[in-house]
């Protein structure tokens, strides 16, 4: 065999190589589209030192130098002024809901108890269940309120600068005061591991049926196509229960996560997102034509799902796009609702515009499967 016959034969498996891959179409762009998403998601949306977060102000009174402090906050970057509240109990149900990260109250007579040197508090409450969103912008906020009110100690108030601070600085992290970050990782990892397996397994299984030729028997069969759907996704149900089950008890036994709680709300959400998974899986069934296909929409789905929903970096830090991407997911809904259920003991009031937005989420997907079944049907 001479070296140029040799490289004909290799050229031509080359070339047959290269026909094959712009014939599958569907695996050559998830090739290129995964490496772009992947540096667009790491290079612009991840932040592990999150800014703007959305803060609540509970101020009993509005004087100068109250004003300055709010206006030092939100300067600051760290801080981002979206609400006034006038009850304490709606401070409560947005930080119980995740609207806001950050509640600052001021009570009245904070001016004049502070010129008169009786050291008002000033309170900064904060949702502490993901420690790393909250963490670094508590640890700047004495310095923050510290460097608004220099301006304001001027003149008769100058004798207000010598010494400690004229006011003392209250911070009350909640639902998780000891910054544990198993406390928000091992119920994020609940609807990680929920969205890898059902999507996947919903999708390989629909798409194996076309590769064994046994999908003419299900196209035979009188079953419509919200039925086979139905069956179909039924036992990947049982197979979710299974894991949550395995997956609570491993937090409240190996990880010591509390539960706080309504079990029927959680029991709820995770009703409404296993569905939408598992449609989501017999969607891209019906678009893969192999196994393989299917794993790699799968996996095309993973990666802004665990990116963009608030797992592994704060939700709120990242940029407005990102967010928006974020909010379409079903994970992003479902971490919400695992996290408020298990360590905020949110309710279903707290809690329902996520439910509300899964349950669309599925709704769509289960049409548009439905939809494409129904033609593959015909």
């Amino acid at each position: 065999m001479t070296p140029s016959a040799s490289l004909r034969r290799i050229g031509a498996i080359f070339l047959k190589e290269l026909t094959q891959m712009r014939r599958d179409r569907l695996t050559f762009a998830i090739m290129v589209a995964v490496p772009v998403m992947q540096l667009l998601l790491f290079g612009y949306a991840i932040n592990t030192d999150p800014k703007q977060l959305p803060t609540a102000v509970h101020a009993e009174e509005s004087t100068p130098i109250v004003r300055s402090v709010l206006h030092g906050l939100e300067n600051s970057g760290y801080f981002r002024l979206v609400r006034e509240v006038a009850d304490p109990r709606e401070s409560e149900q947005l930080l119980a809901s995740g609207e806001v990260t950050f509640v600052v109250s001021i009570p009245a007579n904070f001016t004049a108890d502070l010129v008169a040197g009786r050291r008002p508090e000033l309170l900064i409450e904060a949702d502490a269940s993901d420690p790393v969103a909250a963490s670094r912008a508590l640890g700047q906020a004495q310095a923050i309120v510290s460097n608004a009110l220099r301006n304001d100690f001027k003149g008769p108030l100058a004798r207000l600068k010598p010494g400690r601070e004229p006011y003392n600085l209250v911070i009350h992290p909640r639902y998780n005061p000891e910054g544990i970050t198993q406390y928000n990782i091992v119920p994020g990892l609940l609807g990680v591991i929920l969205t890898m397996t059902l999507v996947m397994i919903t999708a390989i299984a629909m798409t194996r049926e076309a590769e064994r030729g046994t999908m003419e028997n299900l196209l035979a069969l009188p079953a419509r196509p919200a039925e086979v759907m139905i069956g179909k996704i039924s036992p990947y149900l049982v197979v979710a229960i299974i894991q949550t089950l395995l997956i609570l008890a491993a937090a409240r036994l190996l990880f010591d996560v509390p539960f706080a709680g309504n079990l029927a709300i959680l029991a709820l959400g995770l009703a409404i997102f296993a569905v939408a998974n598992l449609a989501l899986g017999f969607t891209f069934s019906t678009i893969a034509r192999s196994q393989m296909q299917a794993m790699q929409m799968t996996f095309f789905f993973f990666l802004p799902s665990i990116l963009l929903s608030g797992f592994m970096f704060p939700f709120r830090g990242m940029p407005g796009w990102a967010q928006a991407i974020g909010e379409v997911l079903p994970l992003t809904h479902f971490l919400r609702i695992v996290r408020g259920v298990m360590l905020k003991d949110a309710s279903f009031t707290d809690l329902r515009w996520s439910l509300a937005t899964m349950l669309l989420f599925t709704v769509i997907v289960t049409s548009v499967a439905l939809s494409r079944y129904r033609r593959t049907m015909d």
